[in-house]
């Protein structure tokens, strides 16, 4: 890869390490269902407006946007308002690799390589020990909630492998548009209508600033180079910078929310990253 483009990788894992905290800073100044809404309504408008509709059928976009936008997001801010720290959500949500290659196995018959298979088993230890140092308190709960939130970016990875040959940034816009509207409904349920009035009522500088960066250099700008680099290299070359993610999210978690990780929460991790570094992993065939 160009430097150029190497450059703009880590630009991008940086921003989405950051996201974490920016999460946290979210679910903080709104109800955590009603942030995610306002996220992807921001993302997809005024966008959807300048960007042509993806030539994948409706039925790929509205799945990818109900995975994607209303499933990941729903479970993943719920989990961080409940208790989950940002710092360690942003390593446990990488399993959603492992759970790629499960399901792609499952549905398009994609059989995985052994050092897959290696590294999912090692990524899947390093769950284990995380999930038994909280398997006696109220932290469980989100530990698990985040878990959900990484099956369900695994299923959207499928369903975008499923629209094939097609403009990508389109069907991410498009597919966010999808999201804010079930996310909306499930605030009224869970918040109440008066909570989310009484926020939509009285916004700040501090929350649209919140906002403003989920929606656009997280979810638009993000998603959009992160495609452009897929299409330009080969993924093997692409998808080793996502290990960085968890690095700049438990970095930005400690330097801004003063987080601090337990050495068990740290030595899961440790396997998790390793795991995924296997996976991501490619050997040249000898001649």
């Amino acid at each position: 890869m160009p430097l150029r483009d190497v450059l703009l990788a880590l630009v991008v894992v940086t921003i989405w390490g950051i996201n974490f905290t920016v999460i946290k800073l979210s679910v903080t100044e709104l109800p955590p269902i009603l942030a995610a809404a306002l996220r992807f309504l921001f993302a997809a408008v005024p966008a959807v407006f300048f960007v042509p509709r993806p030539k994948a059928s409706w039925t790929l976009v509205v799945g990818y946007g109900l995975l994607m936008g209303f499933a990941l997001y729903a479970l993943l801010n719920m989990s961080i308002y409940l208790g989950m720290p940002a710092s360690l959500s942003s390593v446990v949500l990488q399993v959603q690799a492992i759970f790629t290659i499960l399901l792609a196995f499952a549905f398009l018959g994609e059989r995985p390589r052994k050092l897959q298979l290696v590294g999912s088993a090692v990524a899947f230890a390093g769950i284990a020990v995380i999930g038994l140092a909280r398997s006696e308190g109220a932290a469980l709960f989100p530990f698990l909630l985040t878990i959900a939130a990484a099956f369900a970016w695994g299923g959207a990875n499928i369903v975008s492998k499923k629209a094939g040959a097609t403009n990508m940034v389109a069907f991410t816009v498009w597919g966010n548009l999808v999201a804010p509207l079930p996310l909306l409904l499930l605030s009224l349920v869970l918040d109440g209508p008066q909570a989310v009035l009484t926020a939509l009522s009285h916004p700040t500088w501090e929350v649209a600033g919140i906002i403003a960066f989920l929606a656009y250099p997280t979810t638009l700008f993000g998603f959009a180079v992160w495609s452009g680099l897929l299409q330009r290299h080969p993924a093997a070359s692409v998808a080793p910078f996502t290990l960085l993610v968890p690095v700049a999210g438990m970095a930005s978690g400690m330097l801004v929310l003063g987080e601090r990780v337990a050495a068990i929460d740290i030595a899961g991790g440790v396997l998790i990253l390793f795991g995924l570094a296997l996976i991501v992993m490619r050997f040249p065939k000898r001649a």
